[in-house]
């Protein structure tokens, strides 16, 4: 790995099992892990606890009590919504363990509040206390936390196994190097940094380190979901646009879907002002609503607009696959990747299993944290425990970014043209949501270049080694999305052709993508047809 001659040695360290990322789904991982008796290092592009997008949110979880019937009726609702592209045993699964999950939280002391009936609720309402509290269970479980450190790439043994990552510490100026016995990427997914609340750490670095020791994605035409944000802030929470009235700039209504296509919304945006209003909201709820999302409010109240009284202009933000849901394909229920020693876990992860094509939003991908990153701790603990003291002679897999091809290097700063060229093909809503073959094969072609670009770059100073490598990570997810959209000749949930615009009941797959250089994309055949579950 490139490194400025001036920085201090590097810090090495040795562990079971070295944890990615630091939202949910990472302090989750590294929870379970070390309580299976694992030695546990923990790293995070920001500081664990407060960077990523669930750490500015209001956060509730796809929390459905063990009742049979209303278990049935949530699964059911998420596949329509999805495109009927989910699977029936993993929403089951997911939905025991994170309520088991959630439970533990109250025991080990997190704040309840009552019910109406004087029973004991745990209330997740603002997820800086839950990310709080569980930064928290993690240190006190024994786990070394590294901050401000992000990966540059994964290690792995001269078989291909996985067993470990090297990084920077950005605050100490210095790299890093962590062996492990198994490694869980937990990074997030992808906004193609939009300025989506918390979302620029987002970058897709953990699908990028996975492709490049030969896992799979699956769902990346799912990664096309644009968030709304009062005009002129990033505040692309949105829960409450649930209780919305949409409408143009002469008051005539939008009919938009919040959790499935948001195709009528954003058409609508390219042919003049979108609004919204919360008319819908009843009157007790109002005072709950501010105090369930302050930080929501406290935007609005500084641009001078009361969302329950008028309308007020909204536009749209990227949020990629953070609330679409592609990711990594794992392939048991363990969040195994294929790979060996490597597990994935929260948005980093497809979440087709449990909402299909559509967003999984704040609930669903809350509790797919939780439970895939439980899933993969444990068996990144087990497989890491297995493995303790076996020594071998480690490789660092990166490539584009970070070794550039033929030898050669960028100039100073060509991330930031990488950057800009990047986010053209991405964040306009005519290329990413009203797709067709003619504009996917030529931004795919635009993109191919960039790729080319990014492999023969590279920065000097730690940060600018930084920003090459989260463009490369970028275009690589771009690429994987529209080569995925291609193949799926149909409108399905967020996924919009405009060239194919009915739902193809022949379509009803998933679809799998990889490679770097030469990128692919085809029907998942080990999945075969999904199970349609019944109204």
């Amino acid at each position: 790995m490139p490194v400025n001659s001036s920085l201090r040695a590097e810090l090495t360290l040795e562990a079971d099992v070295l944890v990615i990322g630091g939202g949910p789904a990472g302090a989750w991982a590294a929870l379970t892990a070390a309580r299976e008796g694992a030695r546990v290092v923990l790293v995070d592009k920001g500081y664990c606890g407060t960077s990523g997008v669930a750490a500015t949110a209001g956060v509730g979880h796809w929390a459905v009590p063990p009742d049979e019937t209303l278990r049935g009726e949530a699964m059911a609702l998420r596949t329509r919504l999805g495109g009927f592209i989910t699977d029936p045993v993993w929403q089951a699964r997911v939905l025991d363990e994170t309520w088991r999950r959630l439970e533990e939280l109250g025991r080990a002391g997190y704040p309840t509040s009552r019910d109406d009936a004087g029973g004991s609720v745990l209330r997740i309402g603002q997820a800086p206390h839950y990310m709080r509290f569980m930064r928290g269970l993690v240190q006190r479980a024994g786990v070394s936390i590294l901050d401000h450190s992000p990966a540059f790439e994964l290690l792995a043994d001269p078989e291909g196994t996985v067993a470990g990552a090297r990084g920077i510490q950005r605050q100490k100026r210095r790299t890093w190097e962590v062996r492990a016995g198994a490694v869980v990427v937990a990074t997030g997914g992808c906004t193609w940094k939009s300025k989506s609340l918390g979302g620029d750490v987002n970058t897709g670095d953990g699908q990028l380190f996975a492709a490049e020791v030969g896992a799979r994605l699956s769902g990346m035409e799912f990664s096309s979901f644009f968030g709304i944000v009062p005009k002129g802030t990033s505040m692309d929470k949105n829960g409450y646009f649930g209780f919305a009235t949409f409408t143009r700039d002469d008051g005539s209504p939008i009919e938009g879907q919040l959790f499935g296509s948001r195709a009528p919304l954003l058409k609508a945006s390219l042919d003049g002002g979108v609004y919204a209003q919360f008319d819908r909201a009843p009157e007790h709820l109002r005072p709950v609503m501010r105090a369930a999302m302050p930080n929501f409010f406290m935007v609005m109240d500084k641009i001078g607009a009361d969302p329950f009284a008028r309308r007020f202009a909204i536009d749209f933000v990227l949020e990629g696959t953070v609330r679409g849901t592609g990711g990594l394909r794992v392939v048991d229920s363990e969040c195994w990747t294929g790979v060996p020693g490597l597990f994935a876990a929260g948005d980093t992860a497809s979440r087709e299993v449990i909402v299909g094509g559509a967003t999984g939003a704040g609930a669903p991908n809350a509790a797919w944290a939780v439970s895939s990153g439980t899933w993969a701790g444990r068996a990144a603990a087990r497989h890491g425990q297995l493995v303790r003291g076996r020594r071998a002679d480690l490789v660092g897999t990166g490539g584009a970014g970070i070794r550039p091809a033929h030898g050669a290097a960028g100039a100073k700063g060509a991330w930031r043209e990488l950057l800009r060229a990047v986010q053209a093909e991405t964040h306009s809503i005519e290329i990413n949501v009203f797709r067709t073959d003619e504009r996917l094969r030529r931004s795919l072609a635009a993109l191919d270049g960039l790729w080319r670009g990014a492999r023969t770059s590279i920065g000097g100073e730690l940060d600018e080694q930084l920003r090459v490598r989260e463009c490369a990570a970028m275009i690589a997810m771009a690429r994987w999305s529209y080569a995925s959209a291609l193949v799926r000749t149909e409108t399905r949930a967020m996924h919009t052709r405009e060239d194919y615009p009915a739902t193809d009941e022949a379509q009803q797959h998933r679809i799998v993508s990889g490679g770097l250089d030469d990128v692919w994309a085809t029907v998942d055949a080990a999945e075969g047809p999904c199970e349609r579950l019944a109204s």
